[in-house]
């Protein structure tokens, strides 16, 4: 007979995984990681550039008035499908394609060539030489993650400089638990760095303000024309490895003269940490210019759980009330679908949180503040070289105060 808290303790969910990976290095496993050391903690850090698309020739077509940048990408399709029908009468080897009576005939053509009397698919075999065992390359590349070590890359200094410019360096992890996920790249980041680049108008010359800024990529690519930014996070080896990679791109942003302060800002406490003996603390000064100055607000990819939600958007409540001006918050995510058990169906648990919030956030009224929010359509052109997928939304939220 089985002991009633045994059985109940079976109908428990006994199988879990804690361990998170950025799709970001998920789907480009060929990609060249640099392991550079061990943090604190013990997880291998790595160091990954990402290139910058600083010609605009390789996206001005994506700005086509009226047209969405999936509807142009699906014009170019049809355009290159045109172009090989144009000149796909020889295969990639310069073998003719033959017809069941060994005549020369378009392979985009004449597929009734292919049943036989009966009206029976008929099978044609492929040339021999398309299944030679030696080939000159395999047919499929092969997937296999490269790590380099220190002094595996040497670059002219020539080399150096262009990669300065054109690349942005940045240290992470490649899987981590759910409490360290700030320390891989989100394709969030990539959206909202897009996003700063494509209207650089919008935050020149401002002071800026982000959360949640994990590795620091976004407040990184804000400092190019952003005149202050305070980059924020909690956790002391986090904060460590956003500071390295502000000193790793130091010569990008430089052409901007943005400055980047990495700072501690816990969203579960009220008061900004003061105490100099604690690493990544604020001066009484810095507090006073976040909070004269800031009229940028931004977090990127910070949705995942519901308790930090709230306590994100409870932290955005505090401090636009203290602000001396009006500010603009971007905020962006990437819904994620997942099959729950206790739904048993395919949701999307932490964005339908996150609109919640949104709109509790816009029918907010205390006679002090009014949230204006609206969704910014991802039409804009790519900077970064990402896999900018249709999940990925970014929200604008004007934060005003009522006079």
């Amino acid at each position: 007979m089985v002991d009633p808290e045994e059985e109940e303790a079976m109908e428990e969910i006994t199988f879990k995984s804690d361990t998170v990976l950025s799709d970001v290095h998920l789907n480009i496993p060929n990609k060249r990681h640099l392991m550079v050391r061990l943090n604190a903690v013990g997880q291998p850090v790595f160091q990954s550039q990402f290139k910058l698309l600083w010609n605009k020739d390789s996206w001005k077509d994506t700005q086509v008035k009226g047209k969405k940048q999936k509807d142009i990408q699906i014009e170019n399709t049809v355009h290159d499908d045109r172009s090989v029908q144009e000149s796909c009468g020889k295969n990639s080897n310069g073998i003719d394609f033959l017809n069941r009576n060994e005549t020369q005939t378009h392979p985009c053509m004449r597929i009734e060539a292919l049943l036989d009397n009966d009206g029976d698919l008929e099978v044609v075999r492929r040339p021999r030489v398309f299944s030679e065992a030696k080939q000159k390359e395999p047919s499929r590349n092969k997937i296999h993650p490269k790590i380099l070590t220190q002094g595996a890359e040497n670059f002219s200094e020539e080399e150096q400089e262009n990669i300065h410019h054109s690349m942005v360096k940045i240290e992470h992890t490649m899987a981590t638990p759910l409490e360290d996920v700030g320390k891989q790249v989100w394709r969030g980041a990539f959206l909202l760095a897009d996003y700063i680049l494509f209207r650089c108008d919008l935050f020149k010359s401002c002071t800026v303000l982000e959360l949640g800024a994990g590795t620091g990529i976004s407040s990184i690519i804000t400092a190019t024309v952003a005149k202050t930014i305070y980059c924020t996070d909690v956790g002391e080896d986090l904060l460590a490895m956003c500071e390295r990679n502000v000193a790793l791109n130091r010569n990008l942003t430089a052409t901007g003269g943005g400055v980047i302060k990495v700072k501690e800002l816990d969203w579960l406490k009220d008061d900004l940490c003061t105490d100099p003996q604690v690493p990544f603390s604020w001066s009484e000064e810095e507090i006073s210019d976040l909070y004269a100055h800031t009229t940028v607000i931004m977090a990127a990819d910070v949705f995942y759980d519901d308790d930090l939600t709230d306590a994100l958007f409870k932290t955005l409540y505090r401090i636009t009330h203290n602000l001396k001006n009006a500010c603009t918050i971007y905020l962006s995510i990437e819904k994620r679908l997942n099959f729950t058990l206790r739904h048993f169906d395919i949701t999307c648990e932490a964005y339908n949180h996150f609109r919640f919030s949104l709109n509790e956030l816009e029918k907010l009224r205390d006679g002090k503040m009014k949230f204006i929010i609206e969704p910014i359509e991802a039409t804009f052109p790519q900077f970064l070289v990402y896999e900018r997928i249709e999940q990925l939304e970014l929200w604008k939220i004007v934060a005003a105060p009522i006079s």
